[in-house]
Formats: C-alpha cells, structure tokens, sequence
C-alpha cells in the first residue's frame, strides 16, 4: 500500500503554499519545475528528500519544495549537507547553490565535497552575476564584464566550473540550460541515481541584471550551431542539421565539416574517459567566434568506482565499534601514544 501511494505523488506535492519570491522570468522557476517533476518519479516518499542551500537568489529553493530543507549560510550548505548525509545516510541529500555562494566564499568547502565524495547532489545556478546582491560581478562572469561593482569592466579570469569539479575529482560532472526542460530533466534523473557526489551546472538566465548571458545556447537561430548536446557512446556531432562533428586528431580536437568527413570518424563519447572529459571541459570560449568549439552540455564524466564518503564514514565506525564496543572519551582521545608528566 505505501509503495503506491508514493507512485500517486505528482509535482503538486512537492510545491509548497509559499509564494515564490524570484523576479518574473528568472530561469530559477524553470529549474524548480524540473525539480519537481523528476522527484515524484523517483519513487521516495517525501519525507525522504532533504535541500540544503547556502545564500542567494538560488538559495530560496527549500522554500519552495515540500520536503525537509534548511536555508543555511553563505558558502557552507556543503558542510552541513556532509553532516546529514554522514548521520542519516537513508535520506536522499540535495545541495541548491550558486556560483557566487559555491565558487567564492564557499570555495574551499565546494572543492573538499568533491573531493570527499559523499552521496549527494549538487544543483548549481550559473548565471555569472550576483542576482541577490543587485548585479556586481562574481567569479563566472566574463573578462571585461561591466558591472556596479566593476564599472570599467572586470579584469578577472572567470572559473571554468566544469573544469574546476574534474580537478576536484568530482564522480559525476554535467551541464545542463534552464530553457531546456527535456535535458535538464534527464540530467537530474541521472545525477540522482550516481551513487556519489553528482555536480549538476545549469546556465540559469537573471534576466534582471545579466540578461541574455546564455542566448547563444537557447536561441533557435543559434542554439544547435553552438551547442554539443553529448550523448554516451554516441559520435559527437553538431550544427544546425547535424553537419559537422568533433574528431580527434590525438588529444587535438577538430572540427570537421561532416559532408567531406565520414561520421565513422569522429569522437564517440565517452562518460567514463576522464582524460577526454577534461579536454571536452576546456570548450568553453565564445562559440560565436570563429574557430572556436562549441559549448558541450549533457554528462562530462561519471565514475562509479569511488566508493562514497559516507560509506566509509560509517564503515570505519561500525569496524571500530566491533572492536570495542563500550569505549571510553578518554581512550579515544588519548590515543595510542600517551605520557605520564610528573
């Protein structure tokens, strides 16, 4: 009986009765539609779903989902969604951030939770701007990017985020667009069941103060001309009618026009690569310029060889238990190398 009342749950249940707080046309609605309509999906009573967010226009999200959540501090849902997870390991743990809450003062945590690896999933909104603080610059947006707080343009290089969760050993790495519902669906789904830290990137349009920061990649007359929509163990292939595809030329990559270069050719994906996933991380300059490769989306990379933090965690308490079942603070905090001082 309780597994088909989970089966009846719909995306109503996961919708709260408050109101939702986000400038009318933000791309954060488009992602907590998806959000809510892949959850029911999953077979999991709600009780079961916990999100943990940090500060910023993203970080409302708890409110707005009819689960468990916490609304935390700038830069530290990692922390504390590492905590849960460790204590309750049953729960299924989501972290909502951005890329100013994640990439600058949560850095340092955001990098050691890749690292880590415990099982849970990351949703982080890029749109290279700081939308709650009303528009200074953070650390995705462009070179040059004119902003309140950089009002002759930014002389900072932006983060490659993609890049950046490989070097960080991250399990699971992909991107998807908030105007792309299909895909970002799919990419939820599949970063739910990775067992592992899943990182999800999404280009998140604020159309207040970055306005059409990711046009090209969801405008008809642009979007299949710059973007590289991976598929696993597919060839990599793109343009407006499938003309032209990524080859390997080595490790150089090379576009080739596909109507002078056979299919059989080119680069099949390959999630499990990570040598190749790095190379497909570095498409990111402007695919608008000439020569330039095209901005891929879809999964980057997936190991399921890590075993996650968590496990281990409990592993090693439970070893330590059976070995000694009633220990005492002292012991354990004294150690094996203690001293008598007289």
């Amino acid at each position: 009986m309780e597994i088909k009342e989970q089966n009846q749950l719909t995306a109503k249940h996961f919708a709260t009765d408050q109101e939702v707080r986000w400038c009318p046309g933000c791309g954060d609605y488009s992602i907590l539609k998806q959000v809510q309509t892949v959850l029911p999906e999953l077979g999991r009573p709600k009780e079961e779903f916990v999100f943990i967010s940090g500060i910023g226009c993203s970080s409302r999200f708890p409110y707005y989902m009819e689960t468990y959540g916490m609304h935390s501090i700038h830069g530290r849902a990692t922390a504390i969604a590492t905590g849960l997870k460790l204590t309750r390991p049953e729960l299924s743990v989501w972290i909502v951030t951005g890329d100013g809450d994640s990439m600058s003062i949560g850095g340092n945590h955001f990098i050691h939770l890749l690292r880590r690896n415990p099982d849970v999933n990351v949703l982080l909104f890029n749109n290279q701007i700081y939308g709650l603080t009303k528009g200074q610059y953070s650390p995705t947006s462009e070179q040059g990017k004119v902003t309140k707080s950089t009002p002759y343009g930014s002389v900072d290089y932006p983060f490659n985020p993609i890049a950046l969760c490989l070097g960080a050993d991250a399990t699971f790495v992909a991107r998807t667009m908030d105007r792309d519902p299909k895909h970002q669906q799919n990419i939820i789904r599949k970063s739910y069941h990775h067992k592992g830290t899943s990182i999800v990137e999404i280009y998140q349009n604020c159309n207040v103060f970055n306005d059409g920061a990711f046009e090209i990649f969801t405008e008809k007359g642009s979007k299949k001309q710059a973007t590289l929509m991976m598929e696993h163990e597919q060839p990599l292939v793109f343009g407006e009618n499938n003309d032209k595809g990524i080859k390997l030329d080595g490790f150089k990559p090379i576009v080739v026009d596909l109507n002078d270069a056979s299919v059989n050719d080119l680069w099949i994906h390959d999630e499990t690569d990570l040598v190749k996933a790095t190379i497909l991380s570095r498409f990111y300059d402007d695919p608008s310029v000439e020569g330039h490769f095209p901005r891929p989306f879809g999964v980057f990379y997936e190991n399921k060889n890590k075993t996650p933090f968590d496990e281990l965690f409990n592993d090693q308490i439970a070893h330590a238990q059976s070995k000694n079942p009633n220990p005492s603070l002292d012991s354990l905090i004294s150690g094996k190398e203690t001293w008598m001082v007289s």
